[in-house]
């Protein structure tokens, strides 16, 4: 759930909030922001792929790699705070923003302080989340740590057995725990919007989002809107990357979406 950091990455000056990958320069920075559980490092894949078109910075949450050592958030809202707050001094127009799971509607939420602020981004893209005021089911939260594993296993987030050694649970299942708090207990108001295009990304077959419920997020933007399905599960982006790159790197150069 943590990838190991990478030697292409770096902290952004003045906050450890951001690490930008690689040495692309220039055109619109993607802001990325990670699933339940996940780190920065999740968009080095990705960001191999949008170079040297698109730049990418990803968002490193407190609780993990670098910042371990700091307290998690289990409220959405207090997470999306924090970071608008720590982004915000290095967001200058135009910038567009991608998250996962998770990662979705915090993207989201920031968005709409962005936009609140005067400057939001240029595109909101949301891979593979319910909608911001579609209820999550079941309470993973309060699982034991065998039935959180499963859920991270059913998901596809790690291969079966590797949360077998304990001190790799130790490390891991407190961060996802507090994600799924965070997740579980969030739901925004029917209408709370954002007012640029939104594009949804889903996989066909997800055990997490179905494709016919992806466009739930069309009432939570006032701009264009689209959904993109793509082949594979819950972290489809793992194998999708190239295409998922071409898709942005199209969409942030072209033509806005149909509303």
């Amino acid at each position: 759930m943590q990838p190991t950091d990478s030697p292409r990455t770096a902290p952004a000056r003045g906050t450890p909030w951001i690490r930008r990958f690689g040495t692309v320069r220039g055109g619109v920075p993607l802001v990325c922001f990670p699933h339940a559980g996940g780190s920065a490092s999740s968009y080095v894949t990705l960001s191999r792929h949008l170079a040297p078109r698109v730049e990418v910075w990803a968002v490193q949450y407190p609780g993990r790699q670098e910042r371990r050592r700091e307290p998690l958030f289990t409220e959405i809202a207090g997470l999306a705070d924090a970071a608008f707050e720590a982004l915000r001094p290095h967001l200058t127009a135009p910038f567009a923003f991608f998250g996962h799971s998770m990662g979705a509607v915090v993207a989201f939420e920031v968005a709409r302080r962005c936009e609140a602020a005067g400057t939001g981004p240029v595109r909101l893209f949301a891979s593979a989340r319910r909608a911001p005021s579609v209820p999550s089911p079941g309470n993973i939260r309060l699982r034991d740590d065998d039935g959180l594993v499963a859920e991270i296993e059913r998901l596809g987030g790690v291969a079966p057995g590797v949360l077998d050694d304990p001190e790799l649970r130790a490390m891991v299942l407190p961060v996802v725990r507090a994600d799924y708090r965070a997740i579980e207990t969030y739901l925004s108001g029917p209408g709370a919007t954002v007012g640029c295009p939104l594009t949804v990304l889903c996989a066909d077959a997800d055990p997490a989002l179905a494709v016919p419920e992806a466009g739930a997020w069309r009432a939570h933007t006032t701009g264009p809107f689209d959904v993109s399905v793509h082949p594979g599960g819950h972290f489809y982006l793992d194998a999708r990357a190239a295409a998922v790159a071409a898709e942005i790197t199209g969409a942030l150069s072209g033509p806005p979406a149909r509303p």
